[in-house]
Order: structure tokens, then C-alpha cells, then sequence
């Protein structure tokens, strides 16, 4: 599963220190704690866009903090993720190990399309993510071309760059990319000539690479599993009508005490009760929207013996009866 918390990259305050702006500055304006400067600390996606959008507002205009930032970003300080772009054999091979390793770094991940004799590479977020703030979505691109022209050693420009927002100094960016700037378009892209991703990397290291892959896929592979809570829930789920809904009986398929998993849950900040609740929750909200269900079976299948303690439990989650949230459901999403 794709993490909701991310940690402040060591270069980002390193990158700001060679701009002459002050760590403390940045993190006292995002208003979090100090101590995200000297400890290593997850930060959720709010208080991630807070810093960067604190940042913006100490840089005054929002491209010249992009390119700025993109440029002062010292190699020495990459982190694992991007020296094994860094790293990469060519131009493609780089960019793909970014999308690719992205997904360890949210919240923003990378979709590459090649067509043509273009290439293009587009920032999305989660369905139910907002993009971060202009300096972010800025910088993230103009630090994709960055790395192709450190990569490659050559000054690689861009065929087109697209923003949904205003980005300040469209011609400071235009003369940065090389190329026209569009602002207000439906997504965020940096359009490439594809012959320039066979480019070959001066960067090259095979041997790191080699240490650095198996890690970071590793890596990988644990963030994207299910985490425990998850699987948890989905048991639940699946048993809800008239299944065992004790923390027995779900610590035994998972092959552990009852004592262990309710240890674990509470490592994950959540309890056996607070995830019985969200199941039942959920699949209260699946079985309503299916019209051929009443009630009183939507009461069943989610555990419950009568149908007055559903309707009671519906309204601590939703505020409202059952028969006037399907109501609502349906004006709302007419077939």
C-alpha cells in the first residue's frame, strides 16, 4: 500500500542552505516542529505541501524558486531513490527507475508515454490526493530535465511544458526549459524528443547499481504489500455474515496469538474494534448502493441480528438512516 507519509529529503534543506534561505526559516513558516531538521521525521502530505509551498513564499516569485532549487540540488546529496537514476544507464533507463521508485516517495508519482518522436512524462496523484502546491509540481519536472542534462553532459531542452497553474516567470521558465510554457492545462507534463532518452549516461555506474536495485526493490515490494491493518479488514469482510468476528478468530488465520496481532495493531495506531467498524461501515455503504438489497438483508450480511442496531450504527457513520442515504446515493448518482 502506498504510504501517506513521506520524509523531508536530506538535499531539499542542503539545496536551500546554498539559496541563502534558512532551514529554520522554511519549517517555522510551514508552522511544524524544529526537530524536523535534525531527526529523521515523517511528515503527512499536508505538513509535505506546507513546507514546500513555505518555501515559495520565502523565494518570492514561484518559477525563479523552481529553477533555482532544480539546480541547487547537489548530486552528493541525492538520495538512494534518485542516485539510481542518477546512475542509470541512459536517459530512459533513468526515467523509467524514477517512475518506478517514485511510488517510494509520495505523493506524487510519474506516468511516461512515448509516441512519435516524443516522449512525455506527466505528474498524477491519487484519486483522493490534491496536487501539491506550484513550486512542487514545478520543480519535480524541471528536476527530470535536470537530471538528463547532468546524466548526459549535454543541454538537453524540453519540446513543451505543460501546467494546470500559474507557475510566476513564465519566460524565466520558457529560457530554463528551452521551449514554450502552456499555463492552465488539464495536467502537469514535460513533453521530451524521444531520440534524446537513448542518450547515454556519463553517470553510469553498473557496480552501484547493482547494490543499490535489490535494496530499493525490496523496499518497494514491502511498501506495496498489504499492510497488516488492511489485511485484517479484508478477513473481516469476507467474513461478516455470520462469521466469527473475534480477535481469535482472525489471529489464528493469520497464524499468530490474539495477544500479537492486537500488539501490532496498535503499533499501526488502530485497534481490532476500530477495523471491525470500518468494515462493516464500508460494506454498509457497497450493499446500499445495490437496489436489489432492503435493509433489513444489508443488516444481515454486515453482522448484524436485528435491524434497530444497524440503523443505530448507521447513523454514527453517516449521520442519517440507511433509507434516506440509498435515497441520497441514488439522486445523486442516477442510472
Amino acid at each position: 500500500m502506498r504510504s501517506n507519509r513521506m520524509n523531508v529529503p536530506a538535499g531539499f534543506w542542503a539545496g536551500l542552505q546554498r539559496l541563502g534561505i534558512d532551514p529554520y526559516d522554511v519549517v517555522r513558516k510551514a508552522r511544524l516542529p524544529l526537530t524536523i531538521l535534525t531527526e529523521p521525521t515523517a511528515v503527512t502530505t499536508a505538513q509535505y505541501y506546507s513546507v514546500w509551498q513555505a518555501y515559495a513564499d520565502l523565494s518570492g516569485d514561484t518559477a525563479a524558486g523552481i529553477i533555482q532549487l532544480a539546480t541547487a540540488f547537489e548530486t552528493a546529496h541525492y538520495p538512494p531513490t534518485v542516485l539510481a537514476t542518477y546512475h542509470a544507464r541512459d536517459y530512459r533507463d533513468a526515467l523509467h527507475r524514477m517512475a518506478r521508485y517514485k511510488r517510494l516517495c509520495p505523493p506524487e508519482s510519474l506516468r511516461i508515454t512515448e509516441k512519435g518522436d516524443r516522449s512525455t512524462i506527466e505528474l498524477e496523484w491519487g484519486r483522493n490526493e490534491q496536487p501539491g502546491p506550484p513550486v512542487l509540481v514545478g520543480t519535480t519536472l524541471a528536476f527530470l530535465l535536470e537530471l538528463g542534462r547532468r546524466g548526459t553532459g549535454k543541454p538537453i531542452t524540453a519540446q513543451y511544458v505543460e501546467f494546470s497553474h500559474s507557475m510566476g516567470d513564465a519566460a524565466a521558465l520558457e529560457a530554463y526549459f528551452g521551449c514554450p510554457i502552456r499555463i492552465g492545462a488539464t495536467a502537469n507534463r514535460l513533453t521530451l524528443q524521444r531520440s534524446d532518452l537513448d542518450l547515454l549516461f556519463l553517470s553510469y555506474n553498473k557496480e552501484l547499481l547493482e547494490i543499490l536495485t535489490p535494496v530499493l526493490d525490496r523496499s518497494l515490494d514491502e511498501q506495496c504489500s498489504p499492510s497488516l491493518a488492511e489485511t485484517v479488514k479484508w478477513i473481516l469482510k469476507r467474513g461478516l455474515m455470520g462469521g466469527r468476528l473475534d480477535i481469535q478468530a482472525v489471529a489464528s488465520e493469520l497464524s499468530m496469538s490474539d495477544r500479537t496481532l492486537q500488539r501490532r495493531l496498535t503499533e499501526d495506531r488502530t485497534t481490532f474494534k476500530k477495523l471491525l467498524t470500518q468494515a462493516r461501515h464500508e460494506k454498509a455503504r457497497e450493499y446500499l448502493a445495490d437496489p436489489t438489497l432492503d435493509i433489513k438483508e444489508v443488516a444481515f450480511l454486515i453482522g448484524y441480528e436485528d435491524q434497530n442496531s444497524f440503523y443505530r450504527a448507521f447513523r454514527l457513520w453517516e449521520g442519517d438512516t440507511p433509507s434516506n442515504w440509498r435515497t441520497a446515493y441514488f439522486g445523486s448518482n442516477p442510472s
